[in-house]
């Protein structure tokens, strides 16, 4: 039986990988259109520095694709339907190999990868794999459509899990286990969201962070229009909060201050039992809702459900003033005081209460100097009654605060209602 016939018979890409190396007596690699590692042939080990690597973190590093970008062959591979010769460059470890697109469709679904050592592919070969090519971008095709299956029937059930859609927990184990999907004992559910729906397309850009960075954060995460929820495992108490700030500050990172402030992020807490998921969950989402009826406000209010304190009741007190037409007479003379002279007595007044009146911080974070700050605190007192001793006051006011989304707006719904 001819070595393509032998082939054209299998459906399992790991045996189509050997048959390939041993027809051509050499090491085979197999990747799909991102480089990600398909299959590589078991009876060759004589890998080079590179493929090495390849099958290590089962994807080819991204200086090595950055280089066959710039050397111009991941563009001729799209172009040719033949096996093209890639010489060696020495200083990243990479051998001479002979390469080919595997497409379906007439779309490129990955790539084979011969690597050539004293004696090179002979025409005979070349033509082999061209013929074979076809065969390997369908299996290629119908492995990515299993995996995607695979993927939705776990999404599916996460997202009973989120919701509590099972009779029992053991039910939800059964579950799990059907789709080959391990359930972590101890989790914490962080959501993501965003200020307004023309930020959508960043949950997009965020998914594809998720993906690149799951294993190494142990996360499972599903997607829907408007969020992205992360359930992320945990062994030892308090590490799934350790890692959803870790994780949430690379997002910081890649994504750059001001777009990163375009997410509403909650973290729920962390449960050491499966069945409190959903508590999670509704916990996060609760921060997100807070957030997003605050407004954007970056480093000050608190991500984790555990430390949001008063916060959880500022939507009662604003209803509650509203309903009752009560404005902060002190509020008022500082908004009054900083529109007709100029200053900046509100924010100061935020920031030192959030500050707990602290001096030396507050003036910090305003990039002020401390007797700029004492002679603000000063006017602030002449002003006003406030009387910066008495706790209770203090925490009034600062919750007042937190709820100035729109100084303006305040001001002028106090002045209609006292027309």
């Amino acid at each position: 039986m001819e070595w393509k016939e032998l082939l054209v018979q299998v459906e399992d890409i790991h045996k189509a990988t050997e048959i390939i190396s041993t027809k051509l007596k050499k090491p085979v690699i197999i990747e799909n259109k991102s480089f990600e590692l398909v299959s590589y042939s078991s009876s060759f080990e004589d890998f080079d520095q590179t493929q090495q690597k390849t099958i290590l973190s089962k994807k080819c590093p991204v200086f090595i694709i950055d280089r066959l970008k710039k050397e111009g062959i991941v563009q001729r591979l799209e172009r040719a339907s033949y096996p093209i010769r890639v010489h060696p460059i020495e200083d990243i470890g990479f051998r001479q190999r002979v390469v080919i697109a595997a497409k379906h469709m007439g779309q490129t679904l990955g790539y084979i990868w011969v690597q050539e050592s004293e004696e090179w592919v002979e025409e005979e070969d070349m033509d082999f794999l061209r013929e074979i090519t076809p065969y390997v971008g369908k299996m290629i095709y119908d492995l990515h459509k299993k995996t995607k299956e695979k993927d939705n029937q776990k999404d599916e059930v996460l997202w009973n899990l989120l919701n509590h859609e099972f009779a029992t927990e053991s039910q939800l184990q059964q579950e799990a286990a059907l789709v080959k999907l391990t359930l972590p004992e101890r989790s914490s559910v962080v959501t993501f969201s965003v200020t307004d729906s023309k930020y959508l397309y960043m949950l997009d850009y965020l998914e594809r962070m998720v993906r690149k960075h799951k294993q190494e954060y142990r996360m499972y995460f599903v997607k829907s229009e408007y969020q992205l929820i992360l359930l992320v495992e945990a062994e030892a108490e308090g590490e799934a909060l350790h890692k959803a700030h870790k994780f949430i500050e690379r997002v910081k990172e890649e994504v750059g201050r001001d777009d990163f402030y375009y997410f509403l992020i909650g973290i729920g807490n962390e449960y050491k039992t499966i069945s409190k998921v959903r508590k999670s969950f509704l916990e996060a989402l609760e921060v997100i809702e807070i957030a997003s009826f605050l407004g954007p406000r970056p480093e000050t209010m608190p991500r984790e459900f555990s430390k949001m304190g008063t916060y959880r009741y500022l939507a009662t007190l604003y209803e509650k003033n509203s309903s009752d037409e009560f404005y902060s007479e002190d509020l008022l003379k500082l908004m009054k005081n900083d529109q007709e002279k100029q200053t900046d007595l509100l924010r100061t007044l935020e920031t030192y209460l959030a500050n707990n009146t602290k001096g030396k911080q507050t003036a910090s974070e305003l990039y002020i100097h401390p007797n700029t700050l004492n002679y603000r605190i000063k006017q602030i007192q002449e002003i006003t009654s406030i009387d910066f001793q008495d706790f209770n006051l203090k925490a009034y006011l600062y919750m007042e605060l937190l709820l100035l989304n729109n100084v303006d707006s305040y001001y002028q719904r106090y002045q209609n209602t006292n027309v």
